[in-house]
């Protein structure tokens, strides 16, 4: 499991916006994003420089942490 900060999220919308461009990365299985914590939980194979293109894409910063 791999876990990223996302920073810029203010609300729900954000978090619909952040869950569904990481659902798009290629060996994405699942994903959780808290808003309240400001990070996202992927499971899966991809590739975490994919997963932080996808999320700076929609506009906010992003970087892994686990």
């Amino acid at each position: 499991m791999l876990k990223l900060k996302v920073e810029g999220m203010t609300c729900n919308h954000c978090v619909m916006a952040v869950t569904k461009a990481l659902k798009k990365v290629p060996g994405v299985e699942k994903v959780e994003v808290s808003l309240e914590k400001g990070e996202a939980l992927v499971e899966g194979t991809a590739d975490p420089k994919a997963l932080v293109q996808a999320v700076e894409e929609e506009g906010y910063k992003a970087e892994v942490l686990a």
